[in-house]
């Protein structure tokens, strides 16, 4: 084997760079490739699949989790496991988290299964549970993945193969949505999860029996102290980060604020050990590099940018623009796509020319650009337009995936390229997790205000009943009246026109049936209409409470009565008990005073009371059609106006909804073009390194290693 060892270089280096041929170092980069697009599928795949796993293992609860607990244990442990491989070299660092993604994703599958018991409390805690081993093993692959371009090429080389990285990336939010869904419907959850067996076993029997040890020849003992204080530092601040944004629990909380405390005493400790160490996690040394404080900075920020676009782009489309939230995981394609390609051009173009900032600064520019445009969203947004707006923002944020991995790796020896690349990884993932946070606090209080201000113009452009309760619905939304005040759950999305149109068209016609015919299956589609059962009980009483045979039945029904109670009180010659029916307010007045006028005298006379039985019943026949017909109609243009007034409300809520929603995700994009200018400035502060050309200052040429 040919060593080619740098000046300052720790005994035992070599540059495999240089050493490997490049048929050999293709089939590492795939295995490589394989593994890490193994855990950027897991990261979109599964939520295709949570609503049937919810389903089955009764976990609502519990639903954030299964990605919280992941992302927990990836970015905790991702400068960790970058100085491990700079200790004892890629291969086993990669193959040990392979192998511990491999088993936490058997044991995902296996979740909720009957031999697992009651185990962590029940399956959806034991999907926790494993998604956080998941999550140790993910750590792994990102953090050393990246590194091993850079133990494999050369300086001018490296861009070129970080944008395939890139593109693994965009790749598996594509392929993860639809095949999570595909797996979902017509195989199992479960194989959501077990699809990464075979994956992961093909990646590792290419590591195993292809990829040297790639290691930097450094001997020095592990910061265990360093390890454990930065786990300390990390763990409580996200938790404390995602609590404070779900509404877990008040940002003012002993509990929020006590992990706060918790991981600033750990941060103090974590800064102190690692000027102690002679091996420290990461070296305090990095940040007197230029390059490597700017470009970590960036990075940070970038992360924070570019998470928030995603999730808040999602929420958009689904509350504005009405997809699913399935479709929504797909409707981000454009995205992905203008990404990759900006990723992958800017890696070809970076090792063509040696420079890669001005690459860097122009798609942040562009990116800018794309914030700028997404923050000028409203709900009369075309569909066309968002998705152009998607294209520019991913060939803005392309670039910078591979280039500011580039340019910290340039900046160190080649023996501290995994601790430097796994710090730059584990901040974009601290930017990610907090500018989600604050993003989440944004939408949530600028949600509430927009929500309250849309209800009232809606109010003004109504009258009557609808522009009052549209009045009360905004003021219980600005008092924070809940998530579903009046009806608006601000969690699902809001239906459409014609959805809405469709609905009520139904609510009508099942309304004149009942009104009409009594009919119970009329009766039982009106008592669950999503509308009615908004409405007080009185109110849903008076929707439902409509006699078998409907309204008109129920009159002549009531007139029969009248006539039989008539008729018994004049044959029983009692005047008193006709005197009685005068008496009843229920009767109409002019039978009530005809009744009044019968002398007694008349009552004990069988021929005169059945001249005067002959003469009410004459009119009670004549009466009783019209009184019918009378009470049908005036029934049901009571309940008509009810439904028309609830559709006009349905209508605009769901305006005032998309409304408010686009208001306040555009007003997050704003901020985002804040982040945006403040990643800038930090990348303008970099160094513009110029990467050297292959085989430059007198490098061997490549040869066959023997693994």
């Amino acid at each position: 084997m040919t060593h080619a060892t740098p000046s300052g270089a720790p005994e035992g280096h070599i540059d495999y760079s240089q050493t490997l041929d490049m048929r050999t170092k293709r089939i590492i980069l795939f295995g490589v490739l394989l593994g890490l697009f193994l855990s950027a599928l897991d990261q979109t795949i599964v939520g295709t699949a949570m609503p049937r796993i919810i389903s089955e293992l009764q976990g609502l609860n519990l639903y954030a989790w299964v990605t919280t607990s992941y992302l927990l244990a990836n970015t905790a442990l991702v400068p960790i496991y970058g100085k491990l491989s700079d200790l004892y070299g890629r291969k086993p660092i990669l193959m040990f988290g392979i192998t511990v993604f491999l088993i936490g994703s058997a044991l995902c599958g296996m979740a909720g299964e009957p031999f697992l018991g009651n185990l962590f409390g029940g399956g959806m805690m034991q999907l926790v549970v494993f998604r956080g081993l998941q999550g140790v093993g993910g750590a792994a692959l990102g953090s050393v993945a990246f590194a091993i371009i850079a133990d494999l090429f050369e300086p001018a080389e490296r861009p070129k193969y970080q944008g395939l990285f890139g593109a693994v990336f965009g790749l598996s939010s594509v392929i993860g949505p639809l095949a999570g869904g595909w797996l979902t419907d017509h195989v199992s959850w479960r194989w959501v999860f077990y699809v990464n067996l075979p994956l992961g076993l093909l990646a590792l029997a290419f590591l195993w029996f292809k990829m040297p040890r790639l290691q930097s020849g450094l001997k020095a003992s592990v910061d265990w102290l360093g390890a454990a204080l930065i786990l300390i530092f990390a763990v409580p601040l996200l938790l404390a980060l995602t609590w404070g944004a779900d509404g877990t629990y008040d940002w003012t909380s002993p509990t929020v604020l006590g992990l706060f405390a918790l991981s600033a005493a750990a941060l103090v400790g974590f800064l102190a050990s690692q000027t102690r160490h002679p091996s420290p996690i990461i070296p305090l040394h990095l940040f007197r590099n230029p390059t490597f404080l700017w470009g970590s900075l960036a990075r940070f920020l970038f992360g924070a940018a570019f998470l928030g676009a995603v999730l808040f782009l999602s929420l958009y489309l689904v509350q504005v623009q009405g997809v699913s939230a399935t479709q929504a995981g797909t409707a981000t394609i454009p995205l992905t796509f203008g990404l990759i390609f900006g990723a992958v051009t800017s890696g070809q173009i970076a090792s063509r020319f040696g420079k890669y900032k001005p690459l860097m600064l122009f798609g942040l520019m562009v990116m800018i650009l794309g914030f700028w445009w997404l923050s000028t969203l409203n709900a009369d947004t075309s569909y066309t337009s968002v998705i152009i707006r998607m294209v520019l923002l991913g060939l803005g944020m392309g670039p910078a995936l591979p280039l500011y991995t580039t340019a910290l790796q340039l900046s160190v020896k080649p023996w501290e390229i995994g601790v430097a690349t796994s710090a730059g990884q584990f901040f974009q993932q601290m930017g990610s997790t907090i500018g989600v946070a604050i993003f989440g606090a944004i939408l949530t209080s600028g949600l509430t205000s927009n929500l309250g201000t849309a209800f009232a113009e809606q109010a003004r452009a109504n009258t009557g009943t609808v522009a009052t309760t549209l009045t009360s619905i905004g003021e219980q939304v600005s008092r924070g009246g809940g998530n579903s005040s009046g009806g608006i759950d601000r969690n699902a999305a809001p239906e459409t026109n014609a959805q809405i149109t469709e609905r009520f068209d139904a609510l009508r016609r099942n309304l004149t049936t009942l009104v009409r015919t009594g009919d119970p299956a009329a009766r039982e589609a009106v008592r669950t209409d999503k509308f009615v059962t908004t409405l007080p009980a009185d109110v849903q009483k008076r929707f439902t409470d409509i006699p078998e045979g409907g309204v008109a039945a129920a009159v002549r029904q009531g007139f029969d009565q009248t006539g039989a109670a008539i008729e018994a009180a004049i044959n029983s010659g009692d005047p008193a008990r006709v005197q009685a029916l005068a008496a009843n307010p229920q009767l109409p007045s002019d039978l009530r005073a005809r009744l009044a006028a019968i002398p007694a005298a008349a009552l004990q006379s069988p021929q005169a009371r059945a001249q005067i039985l002959a003469g009410i019943q004459q009119g009670l026949t004549a009466g009783r059609d019209e009184a019918a017909r009378t009470a049908e109609q005036q029934a049901l243009d009571a309940a008509l106006a009810g439904v028309n007034d609830g559709e006009k409300i349905s209508l605009a809520s769901t305006r005032a909804v998309k409304v408010a929603f686009a208001d306040t995700v555009a007003h997050i994009y704003l901020y985002c073009i804040g982040v945006g200018i403040l990643a800038l400035l930090a990348t303008l502060m970099m160094p513009n390194l110029t990467m050297p050309r292959r085989g430059e200052a007198g490098a061997p040429a490549p040869t066959h290693v023997e693994l």
